[in-house]
C-alpha cells in the first residue's frame, strides 16, 4: 500500500507544480495527468492505513490528489468529505510530526477550521528554526499561504 500511496501523491504533486520548472505546459499532458491523478486516487479511495500514521498518509495523499484534480464523476465532494471524517479520526492518534502538521494543512484548506490552523502552528513552534528540513519550509509555507488566500476558488458575483 505504501507504494500506491507514495505513486498517488508524487502523481498530485507533479500536477501541482507543472509548468513550474518554466516548460511550457501541453493540454494533452495536463489532461493525462489530471486524468491519472484522478483514477489513482479513486483506487486508492477504498482502501485503509494499517496504522494511524499509514491512514494519515493515504487521507493526505487522497486529499492532495483529489485538490489538484479539475475532474469530477459527481462525487468528487462526498469523497472529500469521507477523507475528511477519516482524517479528523486519526488526528488524535498521531503523534506531533511533520505527517501530522500536512494533514492538519491540508484539512485546514478544505474546512478552513481554526484549530486545525493553531494545532498545526503549535507543532510547528516546537520546530527548531535552524535546522528545518525542505519538507517542513514548504508546509510551512502552504499553510501560510492557505490562510493568507482562503477560497482560491470562490465564485464571485460582478455587478
Amino acid at each position: 500500500m505504501s507504494d500506491q500511496v507514495s505513486s498517488l501523491f508524487s502523481l498530485a504533486h507533479s500536477l501541482l507544480t507543472l509548468g513550474q520548472d518554466d516548460r511550457p505546459i501541453y493540454v494533452d499532458d495536463f489532461t493525462r495527468l489530471n486524468r491519472d491523478v484522478y483514477e489513482s486516487a479513486l483506487n486508492s479511495y477504498g482502501m485503509h492505513g494499517p496504522t494511524p500514521e499509514a491512514e494519515a498518509e493515504l487521507c493526505l495523499g487522497l486529499l492532495v490528489a483529489f485538490n489538484a484534480t479539475m475532474y469530477d464523476n459527481g462525487h468528487k465532494q462526498e469523497y472529500i468529505q469521507k477523507v475528511l471524517d477519516r482524517s479528523f479520526a486519526v488526528l488524535p492518534a498521531l503523534k506531533p510530526s511533520l505527517l501530522k502538521v500536512r494533514l492538519l494543512t491540508y484539512c485546514y484548506g478544505e474546512v478552513y477550521d481554526e484549530k486545525l490552523a493553531e494545532e498545526a502552528h503549535s507543532i510547528i513552534s516546537s520546530w527548531e528554526t535552524s535546522r528545518l528540513t525542505l519538507e517542513q519550509v514548504e508546509i510551512i509555507e502552504e499553510l501560510q499561504y492557505i490562510k493568507e488566500n482562503p477560497y482560491p476558488f470562490e465564485e464571485v458575483d460582478l455587478l
